[in-house]
């Protein structure tokens, strides 16, 4: 059975969603970032970047969640191209590692110095927070003529997409934001509606996570301002 560690936030629900989707026997094990338990030595032998999501799959262990959906879709050979189809592969990967190295970082930046950076910030959130609209509007081009990110058929690009939409107003900062963005909205909300996605919510319920942002969790959730106390 797969070990998938996780807790509720973007990157470990969109590997739920295709774990649901998949419909793979899996034990999720909660992660509280908040209290730190990422840095347990347990999880760093699954993941020394101490980040979730990340799965044991008998002897193999994965991390990064677009590497997850990457591997789980291989292995399974659903929701994904054929490396023989090389250009239905080339472009779900790039669209695959667009959101990995462009939505998913320039959205959680744009949350970080939203939400959660001492003054002064203008600099940084106008940065992030411009790349965020930038890149939402890409993928909201995109699927402004089309039913899903890659080709005709349901995939992990669109499972990948998912993950971060359900928190555009958040990382946005207006709850607005689904105006300008109708094409995304009306992806999610397709997702949101199947029944893989509705035992993804029911997960989320399971284990209650930390949620006040204490000293403690300061520390364990940004443990970079440790070098500007002394």
């Amino acid at each position: 059975m797969i070990k998938f560690h996780f807790n509720n936030a973007p990157n470990p629900m969109k590997v739920a969603l295709l774990l649901e989707e998949l419909e793979l026997p899996y034990e999720a094990i909660p992660v509280d970032t908040r209290k730190g338990e990422q840095f347990a030595p347990d999880f760093l032998a699954v993941n020394p970047n101490g980040k979730v999501p990340a799965i044991v799959d008998g002897d193999v262990k994965v991390f990064d969640s677009n590497a997850i959906l990457l591997y789980l879709a291989d292995k399974a050979g659903r929701f994904v191209a054929p490396p023989s189809d090389h250009a239905a592969r080339g472009e779900m990967l790039s669209w695959l590692m667009l959101v990995a190295s462009g939505v998913g970082p320039f959205s959680g930046q744009s949350v970080h110095f939203r939400h959660f950076a001492p003054e002064p910030k203008t600099y940084a959130l106008n940065r992030y927070d411009y790349e965020a609209h930038r890149h939402w509007k890409l993928v909201d081009e995109r699927l402004a003529s089309r039913g899903r990110m890659v080709g005709d058929s349901y995939g992990i690009v669109d499972m990948a997409v998912w993950g971060w939409a359900r928190m555009v107003p958040y990382v946005l900062g207006s709850d607005d934001a689904w105006a300008g963005l109708p094409h995304v909205k009306r992806l999610f909300d397709e997702i949101s509606a199947r029944p893989a996605a509705q035992r993804v919510e029911k997960l989320r319920t399971l284990h209650t996570f930390k949620t006040a942002l204490d000293d403690d969790a300061r520390r364990n959730m940004f443990p970079q301002n440790e070098r500007l106390a002394g």
